[in-house]
C-alpha cells in the first residue's frame, strides 16, 4: 500500500468512495453524496491548511484521510476534526492505520493540540479503529441525527497530539511542513 498526498484528480474515486457510506450508513450526516466536481472543491479548501492522504492497493484508491476546521471561532484553532473513509470492503487490512499515522503526524508538526473525531452512530467498527489509535471517548450527543429512518448519536474521540500551554504559537499551514515528509 502506498500513502501519498491527494490531487485534484482522485476527486472521482473519492466520492465513489464517500457515496457508499452516504447512501447506505448514518456515519455521515450528509443526504447527498457530492459529486466529483463538489469533492475536488473540498479537496481545495480542505488542502488550504490541512493535509490530505490517500492510500493506493495495487494502483486503486482504497481509502483517504484528512484534517478540517473543528469549529470556525479564534479560540478553536489549535484542535482539528479527522475524517476517514476506507472503500467497502476494504477494511480491516491496514490502509486506515497508515493513513493516520500519516495524518496524525503531519497535524502533531503543524502544531495542533487535539484531533477530533466525531462520529455517526452506531459506528462499532470506526470506534474501535479509534480506540486503537490512541484515541479515547470524550462526549456522547443522543439522538442529534435523523437518517435513513431513525435518530442517531455522534460521539466525540480525541486524541492529544502536543501540550496545551498559554503561549501557543499559531499552527502552521500543512504546506508549511510538508517538506518534512519523504
Amino acid at each position: 500500500m502506498i500513502i501519498r498526498e491527494v490531487e485534484l484528480s482522485d476527486a472521482e474515486a473519492l466520492a465513489e468512495i464517500y457515496k457508499y457510506y452516504v447512501d447506505n450508513t448514518c456515519y455521515t450526516f450528509e443526504y447527498v453524496a457530492p459529486s466529483a466536481r463538489e469533492f475536488a472543491e473540498r479537496i481545495e479548501s480542505i488542502t488550504e491548511k490541512f493535509p490530505f492522504f490517500v492510500c493506493e492497493a495495487d494502483g486503486e484508491i482504497v481509502g483517504y484521510a484528512y484534517a478540517h476546521t473543528f469549529k470556525e471561532r479564534k479560540a478553536y484553532q489549535w484542535v482539528c476534526e479527522t475524517s476517514i473513509y476506507i472503500k467497502h470492503g476494504s477494511t480491516q487490512k491496514g490502509a486506515g492505520k497508515l493513513l493516520y499515522e500519516n495524518l496524525l503526524h503531519a497535524l502533531k508538526k503543524q502544531g495542533f493540540v487535539k484531533a477530533i473525531a466525531v462520529l455517526g452512530c452506531p459506528n462499532e467498527g470506526s470506534e474501535i479503529f479509534h480506540r486503537k489509535m490512541g484515541f479515547s471517548l470524550a462526549a456522547t450527543l443522543p439522538n442529534v441525527g435523523f437518517k435513513h429512518g431513525a435518530w442517531h448519536d455522534i460521539k466525540y474521540y480525541v486524541l492529544e497530539l502536543n501540550p496545551c500551554c498559554d503561549d501557543m504559537p499559531e499552527p502552521l499551514a500543512y504546506h508549511q511542513i510538508r517538506r518534512l515528509f519523504p
